[in-house]
């Protein structure tokens, strides 16, 4: 144990750990450059190969990396690396000993070169290296199953439920009757699937939730009557879900989330919210119930939805900001009730510039108040008046 650990040590300048992150295979640098699109290297650079993937700081010989932050433009001249994938403002910036790869976009082009080295690192596998259905695992007999689905130790299949090929239910996941799941997706561990409907190529990360109850009561002061929940959940196509989050089922219409829309760790999405294609909802944040959703909208870390409102196409959300009205198509948001964050910046500063006056003020104030009180050391005069109401 301590010699793994002492090797894992070693090489903390790689960022893809060799135990658990074996590359699939290595990449010459003309195979690199045909695979982002980019010009092939020349001269003898041609040939050398990409033996893994690594951060300007941490990357050795051998690696490949990617400039996109200008925060790392002094950490390019240090860099150990093989290679750099560059756009065009920062290819003057790139030493002589490191190949420049010239793309216009550095890190989709880093992110499909690692696509191909790590197949393996782009959705959950079975943790057991299952082959088929595990004997360990319950599958209903009247549930059907395409070739092809791994089933890991303790998941459970209900009645009904449908499975497509290459889709991988992990260990201790819960699929409820009557579900349907399309091909090459992931559920991951201890994930539970109920009243849903889902598409192809969809992942869920271990953990998360979909199909309870949505939160529905008819409160009253004689008690809160629980609201049969008689909706489904709907995930269509290349949707990622992540580890802990929840999406309950519809109260008297679906929940649905839209074709390619990511969905970082604890997320909560409350009953009939509809969700577009290819939005970006990251951690944390809440969604109330039948709130809506359109295509490309972006929420920011522990973003608030009030329910019952509209967010429009491609409108993005500050982190932490709580939106309690509609938000217009294309608009950019902030702050708590969030508004047009060019509004919400200038109140940051006026209540910061109101701040730093008060502050002033008081000493101002203190400092002249100390000044008349030791003017006359007998503490007589107009403050002593003052005192014996002689003002």
């Amino acid at each position: 144990m301590a010699g793994a650990l002492n090797a894992s040590a070693h090489r903390q300048d790689i960022v893809s750990d060799p135990v658990f992150h074996e590359p699939a295979l290595s990449l010459a640098l003309t195979e690199v450059a045909a695979l982002v699109g980019a010009p092939p290297p020349e001269g003898t650079h041609a040939n050398e190969r990409v033996a893994g993937l690594a951060a300007i700081d941490r990357a050795g010989e051998g690696d490949l990396t990617f400039l996109e932050n200008p925060r790392y433009v002094e950490a390019l001249s240090h860099t150990r690396a093989l290679a750099c994938l560059v756009a065009q403002k920062n290819l003057a910036r790139v030493p002589e000993h490191v190949v420049a790869i010239l793309v216009k976009d550095p890190q989709r082009s880093f992110a499909r070169v690692a696509a191909v080295m790590y197949p393996k690192a782009l959705r959950p596998e079975s943790v057991c290296g299952t082959q088929g259905v595990s004997p360990g695992s319950f599958v209903d007999p009247s549930a059907r199953l395409e070739a092809g689905v791994t089933v890991d130790p303790g998941a459970v299949i209900g009645p009904g439920a449908e499975i497509g090929g290459g889709s991988l239910i992990g260990a201790n996941a819960v699929i409820g009757p009557s579900v349907r799941i399309g091909r090459n997706c992931s559920i991951g561990p201890c994930a539970s699937v109920t009243h849903a409907l889902i598409g192809d190529r969809v992942i869920l990360h271990g953990g998360v939730r979909i199909g309870q109850d949505g939160f529905g009561f008819a409160m009253g002061a004689q008690g809160h009557l629980k609201i049969p929940q008689l909706g489904r959940v709907i995930i269509q196509d290349d949707v990622e879900i992540g580890a802990n989050s929840t999406v309950d089922r519809g109260a008297n219409r679906d929940t649905i989330i839209g074709e390619g829309t990511k969905i970082d760790n604890l997320v909560q999405i409350a009953h009939n919210v509809v969700i577009g294609r290819h939005c970006v909802i990251v951690a944390g944040v809440g969604i109330s119930g039948s709130a809506t959703l359109e295509d490309f909208v972006v929420l920011g870390g522990h973003v608030g939805v009030v329910g019952h409102l509209r967010i429009g196409m491609g409108a993005q959300i500050a982190g932490s900001s709580n939106v309690n009205d509609d938000v217009p198509a294309g608009a950019r948001y902030g702050g708590t009730p969030a508004k047009p964050i060019r509004d919400w910046f200038r109140e940051m500063q006026l209540i910061a510039l109101l701040a730093k006056r008060w502050q002033r003020g008081e000493r101002a104030g203190l400092a002249g108040g100390e000044a008349r009180s030791g003017a006359d050391p007998r503490g007589e005069g107009k403050a002593g008046d003052s005192a014996t109401g002689k003002d």
